[in-house]
């Protein structure tokens, strides 16, 4: 499996957004394409049901209707399996898309699988981030090494303030 070589080599502010179809948790396709023409805001998240991962999926969830108003749809994306993606949204009733990138491909192409280290131990995994990407399918603003609380409050902000 490949790996982001550096940060020049990490998609910027500006840069088209990486296309991608996906599984998701309702078993349907989810697909960057389908929505050209909203925006759409992307989060990474390393896995289901941990801490952090549940809070930052709450707190999306829980904007889900304002960031409808302002014109934009809300996908987490992890590396979870469907099934999994599944009791997770059944477990803390989550409706926000929950995409499945088994293969990583996506994770990749994003810049947000990396080299992390826990204990001296160091082990490939997801980034937390999120991505804003506007309605001609560019990034207009990225997050990286997401701290969860407030976070989807300032990502709602930024998805207003593209009008």
């Amino acid at each position: 499996m490949k790996t982001i070589a550096n940060k020049k080599d990490l998609i910027s502010e500006g840069d088209r957004a990486p296309v991608f179809t996906l599984p998701g948790a309702g078993m349907e396709k989810i697909s960057l394409a389908k929505f050209k023409g909203k925006k759409v805001v992307l989060y990474f998240y390393p896995k289901d049901d941990t801490s952090g991962c549940t809070k930052e999926s709450i707190e999306f969830n829980e904007l889900k209707d304002k960031f409808a108003r302002a014109g934009t749809l809300v996908i987490g994306l992890s590396p979870d399996p469907v099934a999994k993606h599944v009791k997770f949204q059944e477990k803390y009733n989550l409706n926000q898309p929950l995409a499945s990138d088994e293969s990583k491909e996506t994770l990749l192409a994003y810049g947000v699988w990396i080299e992390k280290s826990m204990y001296g131990r160091k082990y490939m995994g997801v980034e937390r981030s999120t991505f804003l990407i506007d309605e001609k399918g560019k990034i207009a603003k990225i997050w990286r090494k997401v701290k969860v609380p407030g976070h989807a409050e300032e990502v709602l902000a930024a998805a207003k303030a593209l009008g």
